[in-house]
């Protein structure tokens, strides 16, 4: 049955537990278990919703064309200057919180919400979680905080070599050895098909990609972000936390250009990882770029009406 497997697929991919799935899908536990165990079958308004959430999260073959336009114009009408968001302390601390607490999960943490929100504001050291999960943390808070900082600097900011291996030394600081430097050898990125930058094209590949970035005038933000970021996780400049460098420069992008800054979600990560293969192995741009437009909606959203 096509709800099953959706309904299987989701769980698997997203990690989310049996209550919150039934929460997301507005049903009761026990809605949801009859489903899974098979004593019950969804109704079809119901079955509409698993589809939804199963191509949110898992992700879709194609693209809407109305759907991808309409959510760029939403996304491109967020209107965020970093000063509106320096002056208001709650949608900072939100987005520090929500950011790193997502960011650090797709890359592996086990750290939950109330973990980091504990690190983070409180500075709480957990004896459940290891002293790297939480300085990954910190650093990625404190890398956040200098993008932003560098970004309200009234003498202007540009995006540069210099300014990415700042950025991964302070997110790596005390977890890499070789924080701020680049990789001085080839690899490749397990599960994946995407050839990356030979190592001694890095430097050469980072400045084109700057030059892109500061000199985009010609294509709307949610373009640039999926072109740039697309980029940049192949060119893998870094041994480690390329990830996470590539997803504060399209907070960074989006700041400079006044808009709501996209916050990958979690349970999208195989949605995420799927549209980025298809942008840097075929062209296709329109999926990570509609996946791009809708993370900015809902941080937003979340940026507006969440309590830290």
């Amino acid at each position: 049955m096509k709800y099953l497997l959706q309904l299987q697929n989701i769980l698997k991919a997203s990690d989310l537990s049996q209550e919150e799935l039934a929460r997301r899908l507005d049903v009761s536990f026990v809605s949801l278990n009859s489903w899974l165990n098979e004593r019950a079958v969804p109704r079809v308004s119901a079955q509409a919703k698993i589809e939804l959430l199963y191509l949110n999260i898992v992700g879709a073959e194609g693209v809407d064309e109305d759907r991808l336009k309409n959510a760029i114009i939403e996304a491109v009408a967020s209107k965020l200057t970093v000063s509106q968001l320096l002056s208001s302390q709650d949608m900072l601390d939100n987005l520090i919180l929500h950011m790193t607490y997502n960011t650090n999960t797709i890359e592996g943490s086990t750290m939950t919400l109330s973990d980091t929100k504990e690190v983070l504001f409180d500075q709480a050291v957990l004896s459940n979680r290891t002293q790297i999960e939480q300085l990954e943390a910190i650093n990625h808070k404190s890398a956040l905080l200098w993008l932003i900082g560098q970004i309200a600097d009234d003498r202007g900011f540009a995006f540069t070599a210099t300014a990415i291996k700042d950025l991964h030394l302070r997110l790596m600081s005390g977890i890499l050895s070789n924080a701020g430097v680049y990789r001085n050898h080839n690899v490749r990125i397990m599960g994946a098909h995407v050839p990356l930058v030979n190592y001694r094209k890095i430097d050469e590949a980072i400045d084109e990609l700057a030059q892109m970035i500061n000199s985009a005038e010609t294509i709307n933000t949610v373009e640039l972000l999926a072109k740039s970021h697309a980029r940049f996780e192949q060119i893998h400049p870094f041994s480690d936390g390329n990830g996470r460098v590539g997803r504060l420069l399209m907070l960074g992008i989006s700041l400079r250009d006044g808009i709501f800054p996209p916050i990958v979600a979690k349970e999208r990560k195989q949605a995420y990882y799927k549209y980025l293969e298809r942008a840097q192995t075929d062209g296709a741009y329109e999926p990570l770029m509609l996946f791009i437009a809708e993370s900015i909606n809902e941080a937003k959203t979340k940026l507006r009406g969440a309590e830290i």
